[in-house]
């Protein structure tokens, strides 16, 4: 696999937010949003053998492990690899940009899969059969940059039946979007879904990589 940078930080994301986590970020991406913050993903990365992935979170002394991108699901080997870490004793979380086919990730796994809003110009790149392989402790996270993907976004949960049916984070774009903005609107209509800050951005800065 071709793998762009493995680090420990805290989870700054998801239901996970604030524990401490190995992630692996895999290089390549096939879409393009307009707010991603990891665009030296797309092409920055080294081979590294499934073993010597394992071996270098095996150093950290963590139980956690975040597979991630760029998109990971475009290397095959991603499948192996996140069984592997499994058999192993890990918590094992797959962030995938909702684009691929999630069928093949081992069910064991937690996806926490993307849905692309308005804004990002990628929805219509979205697999929505994905929707269907949804568990109950897999998360779906929606980018929020305005009132307008806000509304979409409370329809499409709505309209796909998705309450319920998985862990729903709304998360507001950083710098674009006012976080009490969202906050307060996600109150004032009593939605039942998590609001979802990137809280390794306040910690140690929106630029800082590795983090």
């Amino acid at each position: 696999m071709q793998v762009c940078e493995i680090f420990s930080s805290i989870q700054g994301e998801s239901s996970f937010a604030g524990i401490p986590f190995a992630f692996v970020r895999l290089t390549g991406c096939n879409l393009r949003c307009i707010y991603c913050d990891t665009k030296y993903a797309y092409e920055e990365g080294i081979d590294m053998t499934e073993d010597k992935i394992i071996y270098a979170v095996n150093s950290f002394g963590l139980r956690h492990v975040e597979i991630t991108g760029g998109e990971p699901l475009l290397q095959r080997g991603v499948f192996s690899l996140a069984s592997r870490f499994i058999d192993e004793g890990f918590t094992v979380l797959i962030e995938t940009n909702g684009s691929v086919s999630i069928s093949d990730i081992d069910r064991r796994a937690i996806v926490i899969m993307d849905i692309k809003t308005p804004s990002s110009g990628m929805f219509a790149k979205m697999e929505l059969m994905n929707l269907e392989y949804l568990k109950p402790n897999d998360e779906l996270k929606i980018v929020i940059a305005d009132r307008h993907d806000y509304e979409w976004s409370r329809g499409f949960i709505k309209d796909y039946g998705l309450y319920g049916r998985c862990r729903v984070l709304f998360s507001p774009a950083f710098g674009v979007l006012n976080p009490a903005d969202l906050a307060k609107w996600m109150v004032s209509d009593k939605l039942p879904v998590r609001f979802n800050l990137q809280i390794h951005k306040y910690v140690f800065g929106p630029d800082q990589r590795a983090v």
